[in-house]
């Protein structure tokens, strides 16, 4: 299928400008092809607002950012409506959620009030104007970036209902001492990103979408799967499990990450080896959890005590 190989095309080309980030970079691919949305996290400055316009830029959709801070308002987000003196009537203007692609460049530095306005278009693609209904075009893809490591003056963290929109959180790790060095050396004279090029068609990632969906989920997979989010509401440090939309993002997930690898059926592998960035950022852990481990470290734990099932493709 030419979209596949496109789709190889373009994870070699952001790899080739984000250097050291290539897991980033393949998890952004699977949320995409599994219609999900991804938080990205990291330390300032490590590229998170450089990945994101690179993957966007192998598209030939729309693409548009949002920089938020605590002065924007959720009309900022999706729009108003506005009285026109020309003509003496009442128009209507579409904010920057009318796109293909969305930057949402330091969510946690916006008010919960104008968070809370991307509700509803990244659960139903579509958004509510003066009571009007807008549509959103697909595909409609949402990557939030946001920083570890802040003080509490002017952030305000996700709430859970936010969040559990996100089918992963996915944290950039600081390039090796040769990777950065290349780095370096490949900025000296332009910037990489300038060079890139549309890759993949709207149409093309509809499509791709479409057969991640007919990727056989074998019964097997699917009950390894239920276990580790069952496992989460019933973790002695975790106040909160996962909820059934994270079910069905990490099912989603899978199928994608197959997919990506080229075959038609997914493994407990692919659920195992996604399920950590589905999980961590939607669990709570209680009190005493909190104070004995760290939410990655449960999460770890959680994952190993589910035991993986084998010889998949034959049972059915």
């Amino acid at each position: 299928m030419e979209a596949y190989h496109k789709l190889t095309l373009a994870k070699d080309t952001i790899n080739h400008i984000i250097l050291g980030q290539e897991e980033a970079i393949d998890l952004l691919f699977t949320a995409l092809l599994s219609n999900g949305h991804v938080i990205l996290e990291s330390v300032p400055g490590s590229g998170k607002t450089k990945l994101a316009k690179a993957f966007a830029k192998i598209f030939d959709g729309v693409f548009n950012r949002i920089q938020f801070t605590p002065d924007v308002l959720p009309s900022d987000v999706t729009g108003i409506r506005f009285f026109n003196p020309k003509t003496q009537e009442f128009e209507l203007l579409t904010g920057p959620v009318k796109t293909n692609i969305l930057l949402a460049d330091e969510i946690n530095r916006a008010t919960p009030r104008t968070q809370s306005s991307l509700l509803e278009v990244m659960e139903e693609h579509q958004t509510t104007i003066d009571g009007t209904t807008i549509e959103i075009p697909l595909p409609f893809f949402v990557i939030a970036t946001q920083n570890p490591i802040e003080s509490n003056h002017g952030t305000f963290p996700l709430p859970e209902a936010q969040l559990d929109r996100f089918s992963m959180k996915v944290t950039m790790d600081y390039p090796t001492f040769e990777q950065e060095k290349e780095i370096l050396s490949n900025q000296r004279l332009s910037d990489p990103i300038e060079e890139v090029t549309p890759i993949l068609t709207i149409d093309e990632v509809i499509l791709l979408q479409q057969e991640v969906r007919h990727v056989n989920i074998s019964n097997v997979v699917l009950d390894y799967l239920l276990k580790l989010v069952h496992k989460t509401r019933e973790h002695k440090d975790i106040e909160l499990g996962v909820s059934s939309r994270a079910a069905l993002a990490l099912m989603r997930a899978g199928q994608a990450r197959a997919f990506i690898d080229g075959r038609d059926f997914a493994t407990p592998k692919d659920i195992k080896s996604i399920a950590r960035y589905v999980f961590e950022h939607r669990i709570i852990l209680s009190m005493e959890g909190a104070i004995r481990n760290e939410k990655t470290e449960v999460v770890r734990e959680l994952i190993q005590s589910v035991e993986v099932p084998v010889e998949v493709r034959a049972l059915k």
